[in-house]
């Protein structure tokens, strides 16, 4: 379904074909992110990912870029993460080298112009002031803080305001310099191309690139004990919350059974937790679960909004169902879990966007790609018992981290809630 070609210098290149598609999609990922940053850079892999767009060697301007690849109907994009950042166009399948040229020009061309740094800093200070004023994000960025205290993977991506206020275009240029290269890249594509065309020009314009010598991340420690809660107070209509604890890693053996356990606590509208405390007790309009892996650990996260009065009634009901997690899965149940990861899987790999994205992010982080058929066997051979011993193992309440946005003065006082 896939292969998988390695340049010289060390770039690897994933190529998957889906013929009866009519577009394709070119992902270049580069293993650097916020965790891989010291303190006083905090955010530069995402300001980096912000300047590339400000002018390359081919399209000077801002306005270049974007115009080569909407011209053709396509879309083109960039995220920055923990441990990667991604670029990505997406076009019709007879424009695939326009968006290759594009891809290839932002991340080895980039032209960093100095009068564009004063206004890109202050669109991402902006950026940042709008995560602070929405509960549900602050509220996600909280419970990392509480969980991973005073280390990278604990703050906010895009850095703070006084790291991205006090950053300079040669600290930008430098950390580009030391972490863009082939030894720390991977290029995934799908869709419909011509395999031989692709690999020639992914050669032409990248054989010469010079390897990088990319920092360490910062592995993860967890506080010796639990349960923290954190709270920011705001005056807002509903006291937004989430519980999580430490996951796994992304290679861990039991990431299959934590994905359907997942989806049973809370992935989807015939989810536990749904059906309790939306369909029963109708005190939530959105409640969800969801997972997070990192190279070395992970979470696993319960997001909430309900009225101020009503959180500790909430907070009770979530921690009931994790209970009755380590308790019992029966096998209907199971089933339709595992029916439902396995759909999303086959639905997400039509999207040539969605699979260059599944190829590439397997690859930089694993160093292996799974394909359909391994994974959905492996998705198979989750038992119920898998599912209750994990949950025994991660849902304990040493292990149990609170966060709280909301009018909730005192959030330390449902610590006593968080008793399984």
């Amino acid at each position: 379904m896939y292969t998988r070609t390695t340049l010289p210098n060390g770039l690897r290149v994933l190529l998957g074909e889906l013929p009866s598609a009519r577009s394709v999609s070119v992902c270049l990922f580069i293993g650097i992110g916020s965790r891989y940053e010291p303190d006083e850079l905090a955010g530069v892999s995402h300001f980096i990912e912000h300047m590339v767009f400000k002018g390359t060697g081919r399209w000077p301007e801002a306005r270049l870029i974007s115009e080569a690849i909407e011209s053709t109907g396509g879309t083109l994009n960039a995220a920055t993460d923990r441990e990667l950042t991604v670029y990505w166009a997406k076009v019709p399948a007879q424009h695939f080298r326009v968006a290759a040229e594009v891809i290839i020009d932002l991340v080895r061309n980039p032209l960093f112009p100095p009068a564009e740094l004063e206004k890109e800093r202050q669109v991402i200070l902006e950026e940042l002031r709008m995560v602070n004023d929405t509960p549900q994000q602050l509220v996600d960025l909280l419970i990392d803080q509480v969980m991973w205290p005073n280390q990278p993977i604990g703050r906010d991506v895009a850095g703070t305001k006084e790291s991205v206020s006090a950053m300079s275009l040669n600290q930008l240029v430098d950390f580009w310099a030391r972490t863009y290269g082939p030894n720390n890249a991977v290029v995934a594509v799908a869709g419909r191309f011509n395999p031989e065309e692709v690999l020639d020009l992914l050669y032409t314009n990248l054989h010469d690139w010079e390897p990088a010598d990319p920092p360490p991340f910062t592995p993860a420690t967890e506080p010796d004990s639990g349960p923290r809660v954190g709270g920011v107070y705001r005056r807002t209509e509903q006291a937004h919350f989430c519980l999580a604890a430490p996951g796994l890693a992304i290679t861990d053996p039991d990431r299959p059974t934590l994905d359907i356990l997942n989806v049973i606590l809370g992935d989807g509208m015939s989810s536990r937790l749904f059906l309790e405390l939306r369909e029963r007790r109708g005190i939530v309009y959105d409640v969800h679960s969801y997972v997070e892996y990192l190279r070395d650990t992970g979470s696993e996260t319960i997001y909430a909004g309900v009225e101020p009065a009503r959180l500790p009634e909430a907070l009770a009901a979530v921690v009931e169902q994790l209970g009755q997690l380590t308790v019992r899965v029966d096998e209907a149940e199971l089933k339709r879990a595992q029916d439902l990861v396995k759909g999303r899987l086959e639905l997400r790999l039509e999207d040539t966007r969605s699979y260059a994205g599944w190829l590439g992010t397997q690859e930089l982080l694993t160093g292996k790609v799974m394909t359909v058929d391994e994974m959905m066997a492996e998705v198979d051979r989750v038992s119920p018992d898998d599912i209750v011993r994990l949950a025994r193992r991660l849902f304990r309440r040493d292990r149990l981290n609170l966060a709280v946005v909301g009018p909730i003065r005192r959030p330390e006082r449902l610590a006593t809630l968080l008793s399984l």
